[in-house]
């Protein structure tokens, strides 16, 4: 390819920024204020310019959802800063130009879609005389459409933000010059073409090989605070575009982002042909709050405590503990040195709140003379964990008797001892219970239409024969949903691997009232630290059966440990009571892990064996932030060939899990989750089991809440 024409350009804007990124004439961007250049998203997401990425990252927590319109192409767009070193975007491509699929009768209207994912890793911070530098990788385990690597360097200039690149692949295709790891290795010079597998799978062997281009560009923060203009040189020719071969009468592109709030509108125009629009919303997640219409926690500095245990009004205490505190109390045993709570927090998320209230209502309802709290929580009769509050340092502190009060001082957690349980009368609970939540089905980028979804309500019912024995059921009644756009079905399709799921749309256009679960279940704690349970019936939508599962896990520990092994057979989508041929043993041994040098996460490993009699390992990422959103990710890898597999390669997926009390304007406890799977194919896929022990015994070293 012939670049002499363009080399001028090239020179111009490599002298520009070297220069720039020498530290000739810089001053700190801490000291900048309002004129710095705050980082926008680019077309196809994440931050950058208008094609190309930059080094800028995001405040850390921040999530943006983005839609770009470019003539050929639409992008719809989800961009997270998971860390403030690393950020991810997941996108949807909507390519105008081509059917979904070579068969027109079967794409119908339907244009091409695409999957892809892009992460972005800050390798060296901006200081005052270096740039901030960046790596990243486009588009990793997709189809390959964007594929591309990248380094990008960046430093900024009172309003200047100046960018300058050096990209692979789909950012490298001009090929300004042969890249200098040829020198290093032959295999570097050329770049594998296509994907291997069916798709979905990092292609590790073409990570920085082949054609290599330069590209940067500029951005303005005008005196205008709303509006920042961009003016960027691209490395891509758009030749081999998945759009067709697309014409580029220029390198440079232009661009301008007008902020509004937490929304950004942006025009751009592009190849010197193309004119582009776009918007994005953002919200940072470490931030997201509801209002609150709630009491302050009880002022205790002017009240008066009873002199002795006789004047001890306890029908009222336990009444403030529960409307003031969120406590639940199912017994108690008082005297006169501590008193001992036993029973659950049924409105506060956040524990050091919830023992400040607890301990407020406690100093200002018990005498002096009792010098500890303990407030004991579990699930079902099950004790848990024992807080312990101490009563006078925490009485000073609520009081400001101290310099720089602070009550959570006053706090200790451990798990129950053996006199605290002594002292447990538990009421034996039995009789029958109910409850109704909402549950949300979705599925993008189907051949009927972008986007596919199914929602209702699912009823819970059951009856406890004692604390920890009962029957549980769940009905589920379709409200609103689109799934019959479906225009076929999967049933009669061949495959190589027993069909664990991919008979999805059999099960989800059946009945609009259906029966999802109906199990008996029977739990136990065998140990201070070790816990158990039994279960059998209808366990999902799709499979029925019997299971047990046993976890290891300390109060506030890191790492916990469970197994669970399952014999189950799949239930009938013609008549749910019924269940077809198809019968599989499963189970994993796992490891939950918080790491401490990776904040506000953990990893989740279960090894095992899966639905269909395939083997390997699922692997669960999950970062919390301070709003108490966790997002996540998954991966399973078992021995089903990627052929086998299918398109996707393997199983993955994406989750976002969000608290209730985000939509709520009273403090409540529990979550929604809302997941995206890209493509569900057989291999890989785990028992959605209805009674998890990682969930229930939460409350010893929380995560989700």
């Amino acid at each position: 390819m012939n670049t002499t024409n363009r080399l001028p350009a090239l020179k111009k804007l490599t002298v520009i920024c070297a220069t720039i990124l020498s530290g000739t004439n810089t001053v700190n961007a801490n000291a900048l204020g309002s004129l710095a250049v705050q980082p926008t998203q680019m077309v196809q997401g994440g931050t950058g310019l208008l094609q190309t990425p930059t080094s800028r990252m995001a405040e850390e927590g921040n999530l943006s959802l983005n839609y770009t319109d470019n003539e050929e192409y639409r992008f719809w767009t989800v961009s997270l800063q998971l860390f403030d070193w690393m950020a991810a975007t997941a996108r949807y491509t909507d390519v105008r130009t081509q059917l979904y699929s070579e068969f027109e009768s079967f794409s119908g209207d339907q244009t091409l879609k695409d999957k892809g994912l892009d992460v972005k890793f800050r390798l060296w911070q901006e200081s005052y005389y270096l740039p901030q530098i960046a790596v990243g990788f486009r588009d990793i385990g997709g189809t390959g459409f964007f594929e591309s690597e990248y380094i990008t360097a960046s430093k900024r200039v009172g309003p200047l933000d100046f960018h300058l690149g050096l990209g692979w692949g789909y950012l490298g295709t001009h090929n300004d010059f042969t890249s200098p790891l040829c020198e290093l290795k032959e295999a570097f010079c050329t770049r594998p073409q296509g994907y291997s597998g069916e798709g979905g799978q990092v292609d590790y062997n073409q990570f920085f090989r082949g054609p290599m281009a330069v590209f940067g560009g500029i951005e303005y923060q005008t005196p205008w605070q709303p509006l920042t203009l961009k003016l960027e040189y691209e490395g891509n020719n758009y030749v081999n575009d998945r759009a067709g071969e697309l014409v580029q009468d220029s390198r440079w592109n232009l661009g301008a982002v007008y902020n509004w709030g937490n929304f950004d509108f942006s025009l751009n125009y592009q190849r010197g042909n193309t004119l582009g629009f776009g918007v994005s919303y953002r919200l940072n997640m470490h931030n997201a709050k509801q209002i609150k219409f709630d009491a302050p926690p009880r002022d205790i500095t002017t009240v008066t405590p009873p002199q002795n245990m006789q004047d001890v009004n306890k029908q009222r205490m336990v009444k403030d503990l529960g409307s003031q505190a969120g406590f639940s109390t199912a017994s108690m045993f008082l005297n006169r040195d501590q008193v001992i709570l036993f029973g659950g927090q049924l409105a506060y998320r956040d524990n050091d709140e919830a023992l400040e209230r607890t301990g407020r209502i406690l100093a200002s309802e018990l005498p002096d003379s009792v010098k500890t709290y303990h407030i004991l929580e579990g699930y079902n009769q099950n004790v848990l964990v024992e807080s312990i509050i101490d009563a006078d340092k925490f009485k000073q502190s609520a009081r400001y008797e101290v310099p720089e009060p602070d009550v959570t001082q006053a706090f200790s957690r451990q798990a129950p001892s053996a006199d605290t349980l002594a002292k447990y009368q538990p009421v034996d609970v039995k009789g029958f219970f109910y409850g109704v939540n909402f549950f949300w089905v979705q599925t993008f980028g189907s051949p009927e239409d972008f986007y596919l979804y199914q929602g209702g309500l699912n009823f819970s019912t059951g009856y406890k024969f004692s604390s920890d024995f009962g029957v549980y059921s769940g009905i589920r009644t379709t409200l609103l949903t689109n799934f019959d756009k479906f225009n076929f079905k999967v049933d009669n399709e061949v495959s190589p691997v027993p069909r664990v799921r991919t008979m999805v749309r059999e099960y989800v256009t059946g009945s609009d009232v259906y029966l999802d679960t109906l199990f008996l279940n029977y739990e136990k704690q065998l140990s201070q630290n070790v816990f158990a349970q039994a279960y059998g019936g209808y366990l999902e939508n799709m499979y029925g059966g019997v299971g047990a599962e046993v976890m290891y896990r300390e109060v506030d520990s890191n790492i916990a440990y469970g197994f669970d092994i399952n014999y189950v057979k799949q239930r009938d989508y013609d008549d749910y009571l019924g269940f077809l041929d198809y019968t599989a043993v499963t189970g994993f041994a796992s490891v939950y892990w918080q790491p401490k040098w990776l904040k506000e996460a953990r990893l989740a490993i279960s090894a095992g064996q899966f639905l269909a009699k395939d083997k390997g390992v699922n692997i669960d990422f999950a970062k919390r932030f301070d709003s108490g959103i966790v997002v996540g990710a998954f991966a399973a890898f078992s021995d089903v060939s990627a052929e086998d597999y299918g398109e996707g390669s393997f199983t993955k997926g994406f989750y976002i899990s969000i608290p209730m009390d985000l939509f709520v304007l009273k403090p409540a406890k529990g979550r929604g989750t809302f997941p995206w799977v890209p493509i569900a194919r057989d291999g890989g896929q785990m028992l959605r089991r209805p009674s998890s022990l990682i969930d229930k015994t939460e409350i010893r070293s929380p995560f989700y809440d």
